[in-house]
Order: C-alpha cells, then sequence, then structure tokens
C-alpha cells in the first residue's frame, strides 16, 4: 500500500547515553592472535588504516593509499607499531599496548631489525603496494612475505557495543541533517547546493564531515545509481535520490532517501512502491543465520516479478563500520550466513535510463531472531 505523507516531523535530537565502555582492543588481540596460533603465522603486519586503528587504537589516517602513517608488527609475543616523528605523540597515546617505533628512513630495515622477523611475515594482500612488497623484499631477503590467509575486515564484522554507539550518533547527524535539508529541497534547488548544504550540516552537528561524498541526482541523473552531484537544478516533476552518510569518531553512516515531486507521476509512484517492498520483504527474513544470497534474492525476485530486474544491477547491501564498504555482503554471489551483531545496509532500487530511479536505504542491526533497523527517518512518500 502506498501511504502519502503529507507531513513528516524533524528527528529529536538525541544521543547514546554516556557510559563507560571497555577497552575492546585487548579482546581484539587475544581474537586475532588466535586465528595467528591455528594458522601458525608468527609474524603479521598490518598497514590498512583501519585495520591499524581497530587492533591498537591508533587514530592516524592515510592521505593516500602509497602514504602510511604507521604499521601493525604483531607477533605472539610481541606488539609494536611502527610511525614516524609526526605521529609518535598520538601513537603512544592512543596505542598503550603498543612498543612505539619511531622510523627515521628505512621502515622496511626497522620492521626487520625491531620486529627481529624471521621466517615469513604475512601482510594484508589487498593493502599493501607492490612497491612496498618491493621494500619488503629488498630489506628481508631471507624472509618469506605470504597474503594473509584470512579477511581481518571478517574479524570487524561483528560491532562492539561502543561501536554501536558511534554508528548511532552518525546516523542520528545524518537524519537531523536531511531533515534540515527536507525543509529547503523544492524545484529549481542544484544539486550541489544540497549537497554542500548536507557536508556543512554534518560538520555543524560534529561529524568529521561525510562518509562518502553525497549522492543528490535529480531527474535523469537518478538513473545513475552512484550519480556525481552537479550543477543541474531538481526539476518540477523530477525525483531525487539522495544518498548520503556522516562520519563519527570514525564510523561511517550510510542512508538513501529518493524526494517525491509533489504531483507524482504514476511510473514513479509505482516504482518507488516496489522498491518500498522488495525493502520490507527483505527486512522480514533478515536475521542471523540467513544466507546472504537468499535474503537478496528476496528483495530482487520482487523487482523481477514486478518487471524491472534488469533495472537493479546491484547487491541489495553491505556492511559499514570504519569503512563506508565492508563485511558482510548482501549480494547475489555471497553464500556466507549471516551473524548476529553485524550491521548491513538494506538498499534495493530501481533505476530507469534517461528517466530516473529510485533507490531507499536502511542501516540495520542484525540480531539472533530479526533486525533492528537503526534509522528513524521516515521520509517515505512525502510528497510536497
Amino acid at each position: 500500500m502506498v501511504t502519502k505523507r503529507l507531513k513528516s516531523s524533524t528527528p529529536k535530537k538525541t544521543s547514546p547515553a554516556k557510559k563507560v565502555i571497555q577497552d575492546p582492543v585487548p579482546e581484539r588481540l587475544e581474537r586475532l592472535r588466535g586465528l595467528m596460533d591455528e594458522n601458525k603465522i608468527d609474524f603479521l603486519l598490518i598497514k590498512s588504516p583501519e585495520n591499524r586503528r581497530y587492533f591498537s587504537g591508533f587514530l592516524a589516517e592515510d592521505a593516500m593509499i602509497s602514504e602510511s602513517s604507521g604499521v601493525l608488527l604483531i607477533s605472539l609475543e610481541r606488539n609494536l607499531l611502527f610511525t614516524d616523528f609526526r605521529f609518535t605523540t598520538e601513537a603512544l597515546k592512543e596505542a598503550p599496548l603498543f612498543q612505539v617505533v619511531t622510523v627515521k628512513r628505512n621502515l622496511a630495515k626497522a620492521i626487520l631489525e625491531e620486529g627481529k622477523v624471521k621466517g615469513s611475515l604475512y601482510f594484508e594482500a589487498d593493502s599493501v603496494t607492490v612497491e612496498f612488497c618491493g621494500l619488503l623484499k629488498a630489506a628481508m631477503d631471507q624472509v618469506e612475505l605470504k597474503a594473509l590467509p584470512f579477511s581481518l575486515g571478517e574479524l570487524r564484522m561483528i560491532k562492539s557495543e561502543g561501536e554501536l554507539l558511534l554508528v548511532k550518533k552518525a546516523v542520528e547527524i545524518t537524519e537531523r541533517s536531511l531533515a534540515e535539508l527536507w525543509v529547503e529541497l523544492e524545484p529549481g534547488v542544484p544539486e550541489e547546493w544540497a549537497a554542500r548544504f548536507l557536508e556543512n550540516k554534518f560538520r555543524e552537528y560534529r561529524a568529521q564531515g561525510s562518509a562518502f561524498t553525497p549522492i543528490v541526482a535529480a531527474g535523469a541523473n537518478a538513473a545513475l545509481p552512484h550519480a556525481m552531484f552537479s550543477k543541474k537544478k531538481i526539476g518540477k516533476e523530477e525525483m531525487v535520490v539522495i544518498d548520503i552518510g556522516a562520519r563519527y569518531k570514525g564510523y561511517c553512516s550510510d542512508m538513501t532517501r529518493t524526494y517525491m515531486p509533489q504531483v507524482p507521476r504514476a511510473w514513479q509512484k509505482e516504482i518507488y512502491s516496489i522498491v518500498k517492498e522488495a525493502q520490507e520483504r527483505a527486512l522480514e527474513v533478515l536475521k542471523a543465520g540467513a544466507i546472504s544470497c537468499e535474503v537478496d534474492k528476496v528483495a530482487r525476485d520482487h523487482i523481477t516479478e514486478a518487471g524491472y530486474g534488469d533495472y537493479f544491477g546491484h547487491s541489495l547491501g553491505h556492511g559499514v563500520g570504519l569503512l563506508i564498504h565492508e563485511e558482510p555482503r548482501l549480494s547475489p554471489l555471497c553464500k556466507a550466513p549471516l551473524k548476529a551483531g553485524s550491521l548491513v545496509t538494506v538498499e534495493p532500487g530501481i533505476y530507469l535510463p534517461g528517466k530516473g530511479g529510485v533507490r531507499l536505504e536502511e542501516l540495520v542491526l542484525i540480531t539472533e531472531n530479526g533486525n533492528e533497523v537503526l534509522n528513524k527517518d521516515d521520509h517515505y512518500y512525502y510528497y510536497r
């Protein structure tokens, strides 16, 4: 059933309760060492900013993949954090379980000598460049370099209580910002203006900024799932896909709403209602133990049966945390069972080339018996 929403309230400003959250780093290191021991790994190098932060508490970010604020070397007995003069003070404060080594010149050589690396050194294959591998090989001719046989991202899947509080705060900021944009959004407003409005609001409400470049796509642009905003002005009869997320203390949020014109056309109402129904059906089966591809199939089948299967080409959803796209995935290709404590988006869409499109996205916590939608915003069928 299509519900016409004539008025929508602004989400109330709420903050996660202030409470003392136990430092999760020791438990994370214990889990990691358990996997290292199981896989007979004596030395593990961690270079990606998200995993470096997750396992040490060190907050520095990397400007580019070829630049690094630091690396972790974890053995079964020692924790070392290699960084440079710019970050030594922060590293000592933020990563108290790690011995901080300030590197002046040759990082690879310092890792070998200070870490006393021998035998095999394992690394994240998706985060280490060929160039850095070459530097490691040059400095460690007696050490064998090996790609890690398991994903560190999978260890980040289950969110701690503290992580959930940060994500919920990011969601709150995102929704509060969107509610303020909703009042201003009308025909004649440029996509670019709307996107900048949201980015400014995120910072006003003390987010670090956007978790990703905002998508504000009007009219035919809404048929592009990852459209870049432009100077195009919203037309009187156009839908607008708004895909946004704030980043708060490193943690991301992600949500999509589709703005409807004051008098929507029949085809606009049709695809909107199909997408909304597909999302609701997926949420009905989303729970711990459900198979990722089967949840995706529930939504995809509904869209296909309605005649729009060729116009829904992306996966149903993805994990969210320190990265905007992480494990788990709701994808036709993923046959893994979902786990309680994971966060996923549920975002079906229909995209009609040259006409427009609809995407609706919720951020959802998977629980043992079902799920909890973290979004409170209810801008569905809000016809201005």
